[in-house]
């Protein structure tokens, strides 16, 4: 499979991946760009052991934690659409789930490993359990509990957290 090929079957997975990471177009443009100018000089690299669309991921994921210990000092404004409104659109549930995404975002963040990267590749990168189990060297039941437990406990602490408000 020769490079350009590589970029089209799969600019749409790193892209969405990031998007869902970040909750910003403009930062998944960006690092989507990033992510295949970096898989491209590296692409001898690559052994084969995990799928492609994980390995690409896995560097979208690492640019993505390296531009944010850049950034860290900015504060991100949320992407606008630019297009012309839904004039079926509700702007509250629109906020709320723009809202919600923010909170479970901020929660996923402070889980410990593995739980973390585990209901990123599931949520974000849209893995199944066996290729995200074969990530880790473990079984596809590992990451199926491993997963359940993240959500168990971003659920938990996010009820804390409304309590708390």
């Amino acid at each position: 499979m020769d490079f350009e090929q590589i970029y089209t079957t799969y600019f749409n997975d790193v892209r969405r991946y990031i998007l869902r990471l970040s909750g910003s177009e403009h930062i998944a443009d960006e690092i989507t760009a990033e992510t295949f100018f970096k898989a491209m000089r590296s692409i001898g690299d690559f052994r084969g052991e995990c799928d492609l669309r994980v390995w690409l991921c896995q560097i979208a994921k690492n640019c993505y934690y390296s531009h944010q210990r850049k950034n860290r000092h900015l504060i991100s404004a949320p992407d606008y659409p630019t297009d012309t409104p839904d004039p079926d659109a509700n702007p509250e549930n629109d906020l709320s789930n723009r809202e919600d995404a923010a909170q479970i975002r901020a929660q996923l963040h402070t889980l410990p490993d593995p739980y973390k990267e585990v209901f990123m590749w599931r949520v974000l990168a849209e893995l199944s359990f066996a290729q995200i189990g074969q990530l880790f060297g473990k079984s596809a039941n590992w990451a199926c509990v491993t997963f359940h437990r993240a959500k168990a406990m971003i659920q938990n602490r996010l009820e804390v957290e409304n309590r708390e408000k």
